[in-house]
C-alpha cells in the first residue's frame, strides 16, 4: 500500500532546502516559464512572479510576441522572451531553446494560457528540455494524452484540475468519491511514473512510479485540504505552478508539489484574512514572502 504523508509545519521544516551562505546568482534555481496566448497573458505572469517567490534565482518566461510589452511593463523582475507565433509551434519552441542561457535551466513549467498549434510543438518541447536534463511541470492546456509517452517514467509534475485530469488520461474514469479519486491518482501515477497533483476542495498528490522501482522504495501519496473556497478565482492554478515549479529547482518532485499546495494555501489563507472573498491572483503572490519566511534557512559554509 502507498504511504499516506502526513503535511505538518514540522515536515515542512524538513523538506525545505537551506540557502548556502557563499551561493551566487542562479545557484539557487534557475526557471523557465512557458505560456500566455491571446486571450490569456496574465497566466505565465502570475506563474513567473510566484517562481520568483519560491526564492528562485532566475525566471525567463516564454510568452508571444504580441504579449512581451504586458510582461515586461508588469514587473522588471521578470525576463521576457518572445515567441514569434501566438500559438506554440515547432518552429517556436526550437527558437526559444535557442534563446535560453547557456547553463542549464533546473525546471520548467509548461501550460499556463498556453495556446498550441499541434501537438508536436508541445512533445519537440518537452523531448528537448528532458534531454538537457530540465525537470518539468505540466499544466493547463499542456495536459494532453500526446504528452504521456514523453513523460513516463520521468517524474514529471502534472497538476490538473479534475476537467484535465479527465482529459490527459482519456478512457479513464478516476470516479466521484474522495476515496475513488486518491486510488485513481496513485494509480496512474504510478502507471506512468509521474507525480500526479489533483486539484481540488482536497488537493491529492502521488509519487510516480518507475523510479520508485529502481529505488525500491514506497509509493508515497498525501491530501490536502484547500484551506479557502476563495481560491477558485482564476489563476490561483498559475501561481501553484510557478511556486511548485521554483521549488522544483532544489528538490524532488512529490517534496517540491507538497510544498508548493502547502505555501499556496496558507498564502491564500493569508490572503483571505485581509481581504475575505474578494481575494484575487495576486493578492496570493503578494503573500507568498508571509507563507515561505517563517520557514527560510541558511547553511554558513567555513
Amino acid at each position: 500500500m502507498p504511504e499516506l504523508i502526513q503535511v505538518s509545519s514540522k515536515l515542512i521544516k524538513k523538506l525545505i532546502v537551506p540557502r548556502i551562505e557563499s551561493s551566487k546568482k542562479g545557484d539557487n534555481g534557475i526557471v523557465l516559464i512557458v505560456g500566455g496566448s491571446r486571450y490569456y497573458h496574465g497566466a505565465p505572469i502570475l506563474a513567473s512572479m510566484a517562481a520568483l517567490r519560491s526564492g528562485t534565482d532566475l525566471v525567463y518566461t516564454a510568452v508571444p510576441r504580441s504579449n512581451v510589452v504586458a510582461t515586461r511593463s508588469c514587473s522588471p523582475n521578470i525576463i521576457a522572451l518572445p515567441l514569434p507565433d501566438d500559438k506554440l509551434t515547432v518552429g517556436s519552441a526550437n527558437r526559444l531553446l535557442a534563446m535560453l542561457p547557456k547553463k542549464n535551466v533546473d525546471s520548467a513549467a509548461i501550460g499556463m494560457g498556453l495556446s498550441i498549434a499541434k501537438p508536436e510543438a508541445l512533445v519537440t518541447l518537452i523531448k528537448r528540455l528532458k534531454g538537457a536534463g530540465t525537470k518539468l511541470l505540466l499544466d493547463a492546456s499542456a495536459l494532453v494524452p500526446d504528452v504521456l509517452k514523453e513523460i513516463s517514467g520521468t517524474d514529471t509534475i502534472i497538476t490538473p484540475h479534475l476537467g484535465e485530469y479527465r482529459r490527459i488520461f482519456s478512457g479513464e474514469e478516476p470516479g466521484d468519491s474522495e476515496n475513488e479519486l486518491i486510488l485513481s491518482v496513485q494509480t496512474l501515477s504510478k502507471r506512468y511514473g509521474i507525480t500526479i497533483v489533483l486539484k481540488g476542495s482536497v488537493n491529492i498528490i502521488a509519487s510516480g512510479g518507475k523510479q520508485l522501482e529502481e529505488k525500491q522504495e514506497q509509493q508515497k501519496f498525501a491530501a490536502i485540504k484547500r484551506t479557502t473556497p476563495a481560491m477558485t478565482v482564476g489563476g490561483s492554478g498559475d501561481v501553484l505552478s510557478g511556486l511548485t515549479a521554483g521549488l522544483l529547482t532544489k528538490m524532488q518532485p512529490f517534496d517540491a508539489s507538497i510544498l508548493g499546495i502547502y505555501f499556496n494555501g496558507i498564502a491564500a489563507n493569508l490572503a483571505y484574512e485581509r481581504v475575505g472573498l474578494h481575494m484575487v491572483a495576486t493578492d496570493l503572490v503578494e503573500h507568498l514572502p508571509l507563507a515561505m519566511k517563517p520557514f527560510d534557512l541558511i547553511r554558513y559554509v567555513g
